[in-house]
């Protein structure tokens, strides 16, 4: 029945929703031998497996990877590899609990107030440009820019680094290595690009160490527990899964409005009403999430439906079909209802890796979406976007507009 899960076919990345409905029908856990992975398709099933500690995003914690029955990964991928590891999103046990409590000592929700006027005037001055040159590339105009803008100025990152220019595509080599059965290339571009960035913020680091900041790096030095490299591998951290989601979460949520033929009502004035604006958005991260699948490896046995799923194995939590499942959502679990007030997506996942800096993504998200609906009222499209290939962080190449 996982036939029709095909990850690398253009046609399921366009819409995955069909394939879903049908593994959720078969059942509960199925077997994909082309990734090794154990599909979970079910709402309840993935929450359950988010906040279950029998699972890991690693197993290194626990195990040598002879004792897991995997092979250690390729001494070519070190630098991306002690990258990765090092951030709270690959970190389990004690250094997870940690780090992250000493990490959310520096980001705030102060550190995200405190950010707010700036979110709102770089989203008004993108959205301003887009609409006096009447319209154009709304992920290149608009999307991309506010959250790498928004991240390089909470990190202290200086306008005038020629490296501010380099965060985008560092980020997207590196993500490159979390869609499923990456290549050699894509492994050498993530490696090129570990060495780059980590080389500029060990950099940027001790500069601030000199000449400390109102920003959250110069916060991190502050707390002292945490090591440099932790301190390299946060700060990369918050910016790929800081401005991935949001950057398709806005031209996807785009796309889902334009082509459905809907706006959120949010009141009768001019300015939206941010109440309704929130829960349009909350709708809008449910109903086509960025981050398709999150992974997770088996620490001890585990039971779903009647099927054991041994140590070693790895489960792929589909957050997509989570997140359409009809048992959570209902019958009008595939319909978009932008008034939706019962919505407990999993977009930002559960458990102690729930996203950090989901307060982050929700305010540039209802910035740059109350700043479009207010000033482009008639947004429409020009052309019919493109996917990009990947399926787990799943967007377009360009979504072209008018005003």
């Amino acid at each position: 029945m996982d036939a029709a899960f095909d990850p690398w076919s253009p046609e399921f990345v366009a819409d995955p929703y069909p394939a879903y409905a049908e593994l959720r029908a078969a059942g509960r856990a199925h077997w994909y031998a082309p990734t090794r992975q154990w599909l979970v398709p079910h709402y309840a099933d993935v929450s359950a497996l988010l906040r279950d500690r029998r699972l890991g995003r690693t197993y290194t914690h626990r195990f040598s990877h002879e004792e897991f029955g995997r092979e250690a990964p390729d001494a070519a991928h070190e630098p991306f590899h002690t990258l990765n590891d090092h951030g709270l999103l690959d970190l389990e046990g004690a250094d997870h609990a940690r780090i992250r409590r000493l990490v959310s000592k520096a980001f705030t929700p102060r550190t995200v107030e405190r950010l707010a006027p700036t979110v709102r005037r770089l989203a008004a001055e993108l959205v301003g440009a887009l609409v006096a040159d009447g319209g154009g590339d709304l992920l290149a105009a608009v999307a991309e820019p506010l959250p790498v803008a928004v991240i390089a100025e909470m990190l202290g990152i200086p306008e005038g680094d020629e490296e501010r220019g380099m965060l985008r595509p560092w980020s997207a080599d590196i993500c490159g290595m979390f869609e499923l059965n990456p290549s050699e290339e894509t492994a050498r571009r993530a490696v090129r690009a570990s060495i780059e960035f980590s080389d500029y913020l060990r950099e940027l680091i001790a500069r601030r160490r000199e000449d400390p900041g109102d920003d959250l790096i110069s916060a991190l030095i502050g707390v002292a527990e945490l090591t440099e490299q932790e301190m390299v591998s946060t700060c990369v951290l918050l910016l790929n899964a800081g401005h991935e989601a949001t950057v398709n979460t806005t031209v996807n949520g785009w796309w889902t409005l334009l082509s459905h033929g809907v706006r959120p009502e949010l009141g009768p004035g001019p300015e939206p009403d941010p109440e309704k604006l929130s829960t349009a958005v909350e709708e809008l991260l449910r109903f086509d999430t960025p981050l398709q699948m999150f992974e997770r490896w088996v620490l001890d046995d585990i039971e779903l439906g009647g099927q054991v799923i041994p140590r070693g194995s790895e489960v792929a939590l589909l957050f997509g079909s989570a997140n359409r499942d009809p048992a959570r959502f209902g019958p009008t679990a595939d319909r978009l209802d932008l008034t939706r007030a019962d919505n407990p997506h999993l977009t930002f996942g559960a458990g102690i890796h729930y996203c950090l800096g989901a307060p982050l993504a929700r305010l540039e998200l209802t910035a740059v979406f109350g700043e479009l609906l207010r000033r482009a009222p008639g947004l429409r499209l020009v052309a019919e976007p493109v996917w990009k290939p990947g399926y787990v962080i799943r967007g377009f190449e360009e979504l072209l507009v008018e005003v």
